[in-house]
């Protein structure tokens, strides 16, 4: 399972506590990421709170995919934040990419504020991980098929933008 904003995690135990003197169950989740942490689910609010099941083994491709693919991102600052958060807090797979994509690209045209490094650190976290589940991998091997995927991106943008003095310079070359 994965849990928006957290991550991927491990359904453990289905626990009882008291609430407010009344008793409610909870779905225990470890986190799988360095932290290590735990969380406890309302078993009748884990759908309304984002709690997914991984990837499948067959959509990683399609993923991968998405972040080789050029975006467009707003210009205004507090717009791309808001729509960058929206993205981190649905808990998607393909949103996270979207966010590691945009601030990626956005990072290779200007320097990101401070909250925008955080917010590509932690998409970028969170999107490593869960590939690395799904794929029984390491992070640092799921990490560099993201590397692999961003940098297709940047080669294929260059490559095909047509007034771009690298690809003029190449069509000069052929």
């Amino acid at each position: 399972m994965t849990y928006p904003s957290l991550g991927p995690c491990i359904i453990g135990a289905v626990v009882n506590k008291m609430v407010a003197g009344t008793s409610v169950n909870f779905y225990q989740l470890a986190l799988l990421d360095e932290s290590g942490g735990e969380l406890f689910v309302p078993v009748d609010k884990a759908q309304s709170s984002g709690l997914r099941l991984l990837l499948k083994r067959s959509e990683i491709p399609k993923l991968l995919g998405q972040l080789k693919q050029t975006v467009t991102t707003a210009k205004d600052w507090k717009q791309r934040a808001n729509e960058n958060t929206k993205r981190l807090i649905s808990g998607s797979a393909f949103d996270l990419a979207e966010v590691v994509e945009s601030l990626t690209a956005l990072g290779d045209t200007k320097e990101l504020s401070f909250r925008e490094k955080l917010m590509l650190d932690k998409a970028r976290k969170l999107l490593v991980c869960e590939i690395s589940e799904v794929l029984s991998e390491t992070r640092s091997a799921a990490e560099e098929q993201v590397d692999q995927a961003l940098k297709a991106r940047k080669t294929a943008s260059i490559s095909e933008t047509p007034n771009s003095p690298i690809s003029g310079k190449l069509s000069q070359d052929l």
